[in-house]
């Protein structure tokens, strides 16, 4: 090989060894600072505050029921504000506002005092959400006051704090007050109560229509849909959330339950409702004004179940609650707990079903596949902490009374021979047979030993 080769098959593997192209030392220094120097826009730095409460709903849970989650036909707050198909009633916000303001002129109020009583809460309001509001000053006050004046005027129109038009657009359809409902215990459309109750004090309070707080009102409306006692209710008209969803969600926790201080040898998972039922658990309904409400007595054996009316508005309400204790850390998980222990009870189509016979579901939802499926979906890819949940000591009672080996002979037993009439005559008539069996032999074995005298 020539030497004139040599030396270009050697200029080639230098220029192989060496770097194609050469990093540019000062541009990546400067980008990698303007990284460190942006703003996270999707999770804010306020989102684990206990001031951040209103959350995109995480794309895990949204995928399983988007429907669920999404508002049908209102818009309030940022999240889904603009989007078309919310145009119909978005179109009706200023007019409700007009009306809620033209009451309360005479008492001095009008859009100059509203505006200022909302301004200075701006910073409050964008640490309430998640994502960072990419929106001005002036345009998320406006947002703020025409979302809150229509909800404030809705809720008095509703409970008939104020006179009501017959022809009134919103409440004369008989559809739109349930979506309404629906779409404002959506997780992704709320506005912070604060705002609310600014608000309604402003236009409630001030014109001296009612002494009523926002609190009640608000409980009074959404009980339309849940048809709760009224003095059920009232324990909770001094309660504030940290918005509508929250309030209402506040409504439904019991009073707070002892924890276990004994060893937790048996706190799991419960099995499902066939399966208790063959180990000798009982099922009563129970009388309870809170679903969440459920108790094991144990010397019975007795699993008591507050009654569940599921249909289309529980099930999105149950959703957007887990949903919220999912995402706010600074609130109990009750409704989650609920949640799993009531899946696993509902594992299949015949536990729905078992539980129907008993009087504890009363399923509008669909068939009990339905109902078998909602409880799978709600309780997927959620956390759950058994051992800090308020129905610790259920889990664990259940699952040492369903581990009793007598429990579940003697459960074994009863379905084996007693669980329906054809079983326990066959069963009778077997002892019967035995009984008569034993006599003859008796009688045989006496009449061999003691043979009588002629």
């Amino acid at each position: 090989m020539s030497r004139e080769s040599n030396h270009h098959i050697n200029q080639s593997a230098q220029r192989g060894s060496q770097p194609h192209h050469a990093v540019d030392i000062s541009n990546l220094l400067l980008k990698l600072k303007r990284k460190t120097e942006e703003m996270p826009r999707q999770l804010n730095r306020s989102a684990g505050r206990n001031s951040c409460c209103i959350f995109r709903v995480p794309r895990s849970l949204a995928e399983i029921n988007k429907k669920a989650y999404q508002p049908r036909i209102l818009s309030i707050g940022p999240y889904h504000h603009g989007e078309e198909e919310f145009s119909m009633i978005e179109e009706h916000k200023g007019q409700f506002l007009h009306s809620l303001l033209t009451r309360i002129e005479e008492s001095g109020i009008g859009y100059v005092e509203l505006v200022k009583a909302i301004a200075p809460m701006e910073n409050q309001i964008r640490e309430s959400y998640s994502e960072t509001l990419v929106i001005s000053s002036q345009d998320l006050i406006q947002m703020m006051i025409l979302d809150g004046s229509f909800i404030v005027e809705l809720f008095c129109r509703a409970v008939r704090l104020v006179n009501l038009h017959t022809d009134d657009p919103i409440l004369s359809i008989p559809w739109m007050l349930p979506f309404l409902t629906r779409d404002l215990l959506a997780l992704e459309n709320q506005i912070p109560f604060s705002v609310l109750k600014c608000i309604f004090e402003l236009a409630i309070r001030s014109s001296k229509i009612s002494s009523c707080s926002l609190a009640e009102v608000a409980m009074k409306f959404f009980n339309r849909m849940d048809d709760r006692e009224i003095d059920v209710l009232g324990r909770y008209y001094s309660k504030e959330g940290k918005h509508l969803l929250d309030l209402f969600r506040l409504s439904y926790i019991p009073e707070a339950r002892q924890k276990l201080s004994r060893p937790r040898k048996f706190l799991c998972l419960n099995q499902p409702a066939k399966k208790l039922d063959m180990a000798g658990v009982k099922f009563k309904p129970r009388n309870s004004s809170s679903f969440l409400d459920i108790k094991f007595r144990n010397i019975s054996g007795t699993l008591e179940i507050p009654i569940l009316k599921l249909d289309d508005f529980l099930s999105s309400l149950l959703l957007n609650f887990v949903a919220f204790e999912q995402c706010y850390h600074h609130c109990t998980k009750h409704i989650t707990t609920y949640a799993t222990f009531m899946g696993r009870l509902m594992n299949t189509p015949a536990d729905a079903g078992f539980l129907s016979d008993r009087k504890i579901l009363e399923n509008y939802l669909g068939g009990d596949e339905e109902v078998a499926r909602f409880f799978s979906i709600i309780g997927k890819d959620v956390a759950f902490d058994i051992e800090n949940s308020y129905m610790s000591e259920v889990f664990e009672c259940v699952n040492r009374y369903y581990q009793n080996g007598w429990h579940v002979r003697w459960a074994g037993f009863k379905h084996t021979y007693f669980n329906t009439p054809w079983s326990f005559m066959s069963a009778m008539a077997a002892l019967i047979l035995l009984i008569l069996t034993m006599v003859q032999s008796f009688f045989a074995v006496y009449a061999y030993f003691y043979p009588p005298h002629n």
